[in-house]
């Protein structure tokens, strides 16, 4: 065997940072995306689906081929080489791999040249999204190169693609990249198919044509589902087609009679191709299951508020709910069925408990699983693709598909269908787990359905002003997401638990305090996780957290313990892709020590808040993070610390907000007008294309009453809250919009303009702006929650003198290097007379000179 097999390969937790250990070599290797993507991906499957002992596959070192006939030294590196024995010679290279082309085109050429000047007649380019597989042929003088619809396992002839029987088919656990290859290949040549959900309709259709041939064929049978070699594409679709009508019979509560595999017959022959070797249910479930989203996913982009729900958060929620062996289980707003998914996973882990526990036989063991997926599951979906994804993801992983029904959960349930009626009830579920449809535009009108539900209603204050009342008016229109609060509810046993997934601003905004009183009045919250806001990105920008609710209000006068985090990772970035860092599985490990009683260490992965704590109903964990009350309780000894709002009611300070003007005002002078963008590291920017009239600006000068040494803080926005800029003699005359707090120093012996402005951008304080700015919809605000900010003002005075010296320093550096930039500039053509006023000023703002 050769030294390469014999490696004994460490784990990537071993690799040094910023290497991935190479699977064939065992060598560590620079962790570059077509490593991570492309060449362990396929290294990996070389092995383990095709067969290929280790011994047999060269990676590092890497083996190389001639760049052109005279290429002695052979310089072109192959990104995997297979050769068909233990000795690595250029005679016994039948296979090599190109993995650093990104596009199929560029691949195939760049395949062709190593295929061309070796020994190698079979190729395969993969990007870790895409794979194209060649064969090399030779004849007359002439080499030309054909698509083949894979490569050969171990042991195979090339002439053997496609000739299997039911018993050569093997399980695999590689499946999501077959998967995303067969998504990105149709997406980019499926002719007459653009979109995401029909894509997503056509691949479920040719997966349930594996299946059934998987389970109805003989094992010393030859499968339908396959592709020859050289076998005309035309006659593979023609062999899946027909195989297609035997599925719509079989599992007739999945498919209609209108439905039809309407791929082109290319698209289904490289489908079949990539599939035909393997077993599908033979793999585990949860192989399946991450295989299966890797083509839903993608279809789902929120047109109706529906987003696909990370696994992550699936299994954060079933954690959550911990589901019982007998508890029946319902998500009324279904989706693709990851919830119902994830709870099943969690039954029958309960089902292998009992069985080993029992040791039940493997026949009895499944038998159960299928019983519980049966008897204790329910989904609804209004969206009738989305239902019958639903049912296929069921039927994938066992049985259950019966118990989804196409309804919409909101309206009067006697306008469900009779079969839906019969199997989901009021007060009949133990466990709900959703993630109901969200979004501002999204609005339900219909005074039919608005008028069944409390939160349907208008609500108004309470006469003595405290808490809220529900009116007698139907509302105009409410969003789903509230509505779906008091169904689920409604749907609950008494003492029924409910995770689901909300808009965080549900959870803080004053606007919906009405909604906590409620949901206060009829359950008790255990549990509020903040997810991160790239969640459903890249989707939507929406934040959420995770709520777990049990029936039952809390009795007037106790208090229990709410269990809260704060995700600062969720597994992906904005653009939807994957990334190392996930606090979610962490949070989990924290809830379920908590939950069985096991002492905690208080971070933002975890901490718990007495219910009679919790101010003004507000539910957002970062507002409780026990980090930042103890950084500045730390300060304690050498700091006094003032709340910000004690300064204004001792008359230290006064606060105001600004003015909007509205677009049409922009550009009829050369008045800056500041918003919150043009605020950035102490100094005011302006921009003169929004620049304000003389006129309005004295009809504001006044009110807004800004001068030198005034502290401009963006309230409003989405990074830029908190942001300080002080007044200066350069930039006094300006309007600035609603968005910005105006802080004034009126007694300036009890605190210094600059020593503000320090104190308001210190870390300490910029940690507790961020757990006080609460999210509208994708817009953060501070709100009035200025006032509870806490300013760490050292008790040595030197030390004070010492920070105001350095503010004012600073300041008054920027104001002498914006002074002679704009000298420079007005020497290189000095100003004549004639020249536009309007010019010269909107010369000086990039300077930061807004007034001349």
């Amino acid at each position: 065997m050769s030294e390469q097999a014999a490696v004994t390969v460490p784990s990537d937790d071993e690799a040094p940072d910023g290497k991935v250990v190479d699977y064939i070599s065992g060598i560590p290797v620079p962790a570059k995306p077509e490593e991570l993507l492309a060449v362990q991906p396929f290294a990996r499957q070389l092995v383990e689906d095709y067969g290929y002992p280790k011994g047999h596959i060269r990676t590092r070192p890497q083996w190389h081929v001639k760049a052109r006939p005279s290429d002695r030294a052979k310089t072109y590196p192959v990104d995997i080489a297979v050769f068909s024995g233990d000795q690595h010679r250029d005679e016994d290279l039948f296979l090599v791999v190109e993995c650093k082309k990104p596009d199929r085109r560029d691949g195939r050429d760049q395949l062709e040249d190593y295929l061309r000047l070796s020994r190698a007649y079979l190729g395969v380019w993969t990007n870790g999204d895409e794979r194209l597989f060649l064969r090399k042929r030779e004849a007359n003088g002439k080499v030309t190169f054909d698509e083949i619809p894979n490569i050969p396992r171990y042991g195979q002839r090339v002439e053997d693609i496609g000739l299997f029987k039911r018993e050569d088919l093997r399980p695999t656990h590689n499946l999501k990249a077959v998967f995303r290859s067969i998504r990105n290949y149709l997406a980019a040549n499926a002719v007459g198919m653009t979109r995401d959900e029909p894509l997503a309709q056509q691949i479920m259709n040719l997966i349930f044509c594996k299946i059934y041939d998987e389970r109805f064929t003989r094992r010393d049978a030859v499968v339908t589902f396959r592709a020859g070699v050289d076998e005309p594409v035309a006659d593979v679709a023609a062999r899946v087609k027909e195989a297609f009508a035997h599925v719509v019979k079989q599992y007739s509560d999945v498919f209609d009679d209108t439905d039809k595999i309407e791929l082109d017959d290319r698209s289904i022959a490289y489908v079949v191709g990539e599939l035909q070797q393997y077993c599908l249910i033979e793999c585990e479930r949860d192989v399946v299951g991450d295989a299966f989203e890797t083509f839903i996913g993608p279809s789902l982009k929120g047109g109706q508020g529906q987003f696909f729900t990370p696994r992550n958060v699936t299994h954060l929620v079933r954690a959550l709910v911990r589901p019982k062996i007998q508890d029946m289980v319902l998500d009324p707003a279904c989706g693709s069925g990851g919830f119902l998914v994830e709870a099943l996973r969690g039954l029958w882990d309960l089902v292998d408990d009992r069985a080993d526990e029992l040791q039940w036989p493997d026949s009895e063991r499944e038998s159960e699983k299928q019983k519980v997926a049966i008897r204790q599951l329910r989904g609804i979906d209004k969206d009738e693709f989305l239902s019958k994804v639903a049912k296929a993801y069921m039927a994938l992983l066992g049985d259950g598909r019966g118990g989804i029904f196409c309804e919409n959960s909101l309206v009067p349930m006697r306008d469900w269908g009779l079969k839906a009626r019969q199997e989901v009830s009021v007060g009949e579920f133990d466990v709900i787990m959703t993630n109901p449809p969200f979004g501002q535009k999204l609005k339900v009108t219909e005074r039919t359905t608005l008028a069944q539900y409390d939160l349907g209603s208008k609500w108004r204050k309470a006469k003595g002003g405290v808490g809220y009342e529900k009116t007698d008016k139907v509302a105009d229109s409410q969003t789903p997401q509230i509505l779906f609060i008091e169904r689920c509810l409604d749907l609950l046993k008494d003492g029924g638990r409910m995770g689901i997934v909300l808009p965080e601003s549900m959870l803080c905004n004053p606007s919906h305090r009405y909604i906590m009183q409620y949901v206060l009045s009829r359950a008790t919250i255990h549990a509020v996780i903040s997810v991160h806001e790239n969640l459903f990105q890249p989707h939507t920008h929406a934040k959420t957290a995770v709520v777990l609710l049990e029936k039952g209000a809390e009795p007037a006068g106790e208090s229990h313990d709410v269990f809260m985090a704060v995700a600062r990772w969720c597994g992906h970035d904005s653009r939807g892709h994957s990334i190392p860092f996930d606090d979610l599985p962490k949070i989990v490990e924290r809830w379920e020590k908590y939950a069985d009683g096991e002492a905690l260490d208080f971070d933002h992965l975890g901490f718990v808040v007495d219910s009679a704590q919790i101010t003004d109903m507000i539910y957002l964990p970062k507002y409780y993070n026990p980090e930042v009350r103890e950084s500045v309780e730390r300060l304690s000894k050498t700091h006094d610390l003032v709340r910000l709002g004690d300064l204004v009611t001792q008359g230290v300070l006064s606060v105001s907000t600004g003015d909007e003007v509205g677009k049409l005002a922009y550009g009829t002078g050369s008045i800056p007008f500041i918003r919150t963008s043009d605020i950035a590291n102490w100094q005011i920017k302006g921009d003169p294309k929004h620049g304000l009239s003389e006129a309005l600006y004295e009809s504001l000068a006044d009110k807004q009453n800004v001068a030198p040494g005034d502290i401009l803080m963006v309230r409003d926005g989405t990074y830029l809250v908190g942001t300080c800029a002080i007044v200066t003699d350069l930039d006094w005359k300006i309007v600035y919009q609603s968005h910005i707090l105006k802080f004034k120093v009126l007694d300036e012996s009890r605190m210094d303009p600059h020593m503000l402005l320090a104190l308001l951008s210190s870390p300490v304080v910029k940690s507790q702006i961020f757990a006080k700015r609460f999210t509208q919809d994708i817009i953060d605000t501070l709100g009035g929650r200025w006032a509870e900010l806490v300013l760490p003002v050292p008790k040595d005075s030197k030390r004070c003198k010492e920070i105001t010296d350095s503010v004012k320093k600073a300041i008054l550096l920027r104001r002498e290097a914006s002074e002679l930039s704009w000298q420079a500039v007005q020497k290189v053509a000095p100003k004549v007379e004639g020249d536009l006023e309007l010019l010269d000023d909107e010369a000086g703002y990039g300077f930061g000179i807004l007034n001349q």
